[in-house]
């Protein structure tokens, strides 16, 4: 704490930086980053340059060179892997354990239950064998790690064979979920995190998915080697309760 305090006092005092740091984020912050950063500008003066996509994609720009300062990972393992690869200093912290949620439109039908949370899966794999050409959405399993998870789950409800061809890939998870509410579609596999949000809560419906169909989404963040000091105060920021409490209110967990 006292080292937060120590960099947000200097950075208080020291004169505007020319351009502000880049955040490279995963998409399932989107929102909850985005309230973090607006309460640390209004804290400490300083704003930051938030980049919303795929774990992967991110990961690989980093090992490129990309002037990423903050890496915001939906999987921890991008992280160990840099960190491994000597593109960081060290291996970061996790800061949030997220979730998956089927999410579907308001009045698309019954939400499915916490007991059969993919009954609208199993529904829609019925749909399409009779000619509807009803999709599904998530996010691409090769570069999202919610993608992953989404696979896990369908495979571990055995409806993974079956539902693949009515899938639709997002790039990122929270393009899976605006093709999940989009009219083409029964619903999707997304982040709890985006199901909470404002913006889509008054528009769709959601159930949560248990946690142990599906590897745990630990999510961790870590500095590269080009972070500056107003990245380095927003990185110890994040680690705070206040933006813990953030966090909280968009479904993540810390343990």
């Amino acid at each position: 704490m006292r080292v937060l305090l120590w960099l947000c006092g200097w950075l208080l005092s020291a004169p505007a930086f020319a351009g502000a740091p880049i955040v490279a984020a995963a998409s399932d912050l989107q929102f909850a980053l985005t309230e973090a950063a607006a309460q640390f500008r209004q804290e400490t003066g300083h704003s930051l340059r938030l980049n919303f996509g795929s774990s992967g994609n991110f990961r690989r720009q980093i090992a490129q060179g990309a002037p990423f300062e903050l890496y915001l990972s939906a999987d921890e393992r991008y992280v160990h892997d840099l960190y491994a690869e000597g593109h960081t200093p060290d291996q970061g912290v996790m800061y949030a354990i997220g979730r998956l949620v089927w999410l579907q439109r308001v009045g698309q039908g019954d939400v499915p239950s916490e007991e059969t949370p993919l009954a609208a899966v199993s529904a829609a794999v019925e749909r399409h064998a009779s000619g509807d050409p009803v999709r599904i959405a998530l996010a691409n399993p090769e570069h999202a790690p919610y993608g992953v998870a989404a696979q896990q789950a369908l495979e571990y409800a055995g409806l993974w064979e079956r539902a693949e061809p009515l899938i639709v890939l997002g790039e990122n998870v929270s393009q899976a979920a605006q093709f999940a509410l989009s009219d083409d579609a029964s619903g999707g596999l997304v982040a709890y995190s985006l199901a909470l949000a404002p913006a889509l809560r008054e528009r769709s419906e959601y159930v949560l998915i248990p946690d142990t169909w599906h590897a745990p989404l630990r999510q961790r963040m870590v500095l590269t080697h080009q972070a500056g000091a107003v990245a380095k105060a927003f990185y110890e920021w994040l680690q705070q309760p206040e933006a813990q409490a953030i966090f909280h209110t968009y479904g993540f967990s810390t343990d």
